[in-house]
Order: C-alpha cells, then structure tokens, then sequence
C-alpha cells in the first residue's frame, strides 16, 4: 500500500494530528530555531526538600533495612501523619518513595524500611549495599496520599513490607484498631517486637490469608487499611463494600497497578522529534523509557507528581489522583495516562 493511500484512509482527526506532529517537529525540533524554542526544562516540585544524614541503619529481619534519618545540623524535621512517605535521591540518582514508620512525635528523626527485592529495579540494592551510617541523603516531603482518617474504628491489614505505612496508624489508633499481619514466615515480617497486640498470622503458620475473613471482621462503619500484595489489594477491593457499605477502604500499593482498558497510542518527544509505540498494556513511562532511560519517575501510581510533563499536542485521558483541572489542560502524569486519541506529543 502507498504512503498516499494509507494517509487518505486515516481518519481525518488522525491526518490533522500527524500534521501538527510533523509541522511542530519542523519547527521546534529540527529547526534553526529549536534551541530557543524548546530549551531544557529543568523539573520542579512541590514539597520540602531536605539534606539529612543517615544515623543508624538496622536489620529487623534478614532482607529489610531499617534507616533512621536526622536533618543535617539536627534541627526539626517537618511534621508528618501515619501514611506519609517521603521520596528519596540515592546516590545514583534513582528516585525511590518510602513509609515513613517511626513516630510522628519525634521531630528529630524519620525512620524509614527497605525490603532488597533481588529483581526489581536496582534501588532496592543500592539501598542495601551503598548506604552507610554518616551518609548523606537528600529527601522530599512528606507527603501523604494514604490519609488516616477518623472512625469509631479500624481494622488493619498489612501483607510483608506494607507493614510500613501501617504502623504507625495502629499506633496512633490505639484501643479502637486491630491489626492483622501477614508474611511468609515470622523470620521474614519486621517490627513484630512494636506490635505486642497485633494479629500476626505468617502464612507457614497460618496459610495464605483469607482477605474476606479477615476483613468481614471490621465492625459497622469502620475504616479498613490494606496495604501488602497486590492479589491482596484486590481481593480487600472486591469484597469490602459488599461486606460492609458503611464503611470505607483505604489501600496503598508499592508497585504499578497494570494498565486497565488501554488502547496502543504514539508519543513523540518533541525535544528529539523521536517517536515511540505505547502498547495496550504497558504504560507511557515504560514506553517512553526505551528512548530516554533518565526519565523522571517515582510511584508510578500517579499521585506523586515526579513524571509530570507538558503536553503540546493531542488530547490525555487522565487516570491520575493529583492535577488539577487546570494543570490538565496541557500537563499529564506518564506513569499512568494516557492518549484519549492516537497519539500525543510530549515536552520531552
């Protein structure tokens, strides 16, 4: 098939799209003018942005690291709420987000814990092998998008490392909170020594957890938290409306949620003018990373902002939890929007 047929079967909104595409790579980025038109645009972020020293590093279990953190100079930190997280600059320069899960009392130092995951990305590693007491490390934050919120009661349910967000809730909700704690063994669930009360159940002991068990428990109009695995997540979000419809669930994952009904679109990168295939079921962050590696990202959850970036064409089908509707007239987060039509073009 000719260029020129398969351009005139397109669709027409298609045709006028690839026709600003190709008249803005002309003219941003492969002109004369591109240097002035589309320079560098450095990113920024909203938030504390804080140098602190690495004060002592512990392992509560084998493969968790337990790092507590002062300011430089020992002044306060900024005050946080159970379900805060900071994001962390390692010393590669990889971005990584963490719980917070020390005391909110205690002004002079945040505690965060890292599980080595020996297949992940590599920030689990570096965190593990490149860290050393008297370290510096940059942070921002806190921030909080797994809010506490008040309830006559509560009902918590943490799965392994997702025990990090949720203990210093259980502490803070005190009489009216039941923890239940699963893992794969007692040898491998950190904290148990902070959690005399808690329902711990490792699943050597006790099997898988039974999520709908478990949460059929929460009294009438109780908040539940559940934060652990994802086949845990979703099963808290199958059943817990129709257990209970008075009461509210609240969860927080540590990896990408997949992609639900996502169609195959195209990004050009209007810096470069290179152009990338987003397939149904991988996100643009992952698309966009075969061609820029160094892209910023952090949750890929799309509440911290971190990938944000400017749209210059195409219309965003917005599955974010943090623009606002102005910012979305011509910014989106790529870690998990995507194109409302065939393609985008992108200020990277």
């Amino acid at each position: 098939m000719s260029a020129d047929v398969a351009h005139a079967e397109q669709p027409l909104g298609l045709r006028v799209l690839g026709g600003v595409m190709d008249g803005y790579k002309r003219v941003f980025a492969s002109g004369r003018a591109a240097p002035l038109l589309s320079p560098p645009n450095p990113v920024r972020r909203a938030g504390f942005e804080l140098s602190t020293v690495i004060e002592k590093l512990e392992r509560p279990v084998p493969d968790v690291l337990a790092i507590t953190l002062r300011a430089v100079g020992g002044r306060e930190l900024p005050r946080w709420r159970p379900g805060a997280h900071v994001d962390v600059f390692l010393p590669s320069g990889r971005q990584r987000q963490y719980s917070l899960c020390g005391d909110p009392r205690d002004r002079l130092r945040y505690r965060i814990a890292v599980r080595w995951i020996p297949d992940g990305e590599g920030g689990s590693r570096e965190v593990h092998e490149a860290l050393w007491t008297g370290d510096r490390l940059r942070i921002r934050g806190p921030r909080n998008a797994f809010t506490l919120v008040d309830a006559p009661s509560y009902l918590f349910l943490a799965g392994g490392i997702g025990i990090t967000p949720i203990l210093p809730m259980v502490q803070a909700a005190g009489a009216r909170g039941h923890l239940v704690y699963s893992g794969r063994s007692r040898d491998s669930m950190p904290f148990l020594d902070e959690l005399p009360d808690a329902d711990i159940r490792p699943d050597d002991e006790f099997g898988a957890p039974d999520v709908a068990a478990i949460i059929a428990r929460a009294e009438p109009g109780a908040a539940v938290y559940v934060c652990g695995p994802p086949a845990m997540l979703a099963a808290a979000q199958r059943c817990r409306f129709g257990l209970d419809p008075t009461g509210s669930l609240h969860t927080e994952r540590f990896s990408a949620s997949p992609v639900v009904d996502g169609r195959a679109f195209d990004i050009t990168l209007a810096r470069s003018g290179r152009a990338v295939r987003v397939g149904a079921e991988e996100t643009g962050l992952a698309a966009v990373q075969r061609v820029l590696p160094d892209v910023n990202y952090s949750c890929r959850q799309g509440f911290c902002g971190t990938c944000k970036v400017g749209v210059r064409a195409g219309a965003v089908d917005h599955r974010d939890r943090l623009l606002t509707a102005a910012e979305r007239a011509d910014h989106m987060l790529l870690c998990v929007s995507r194109a409302a039509g065939d393609a985008l073009v992108l200020d990277l």
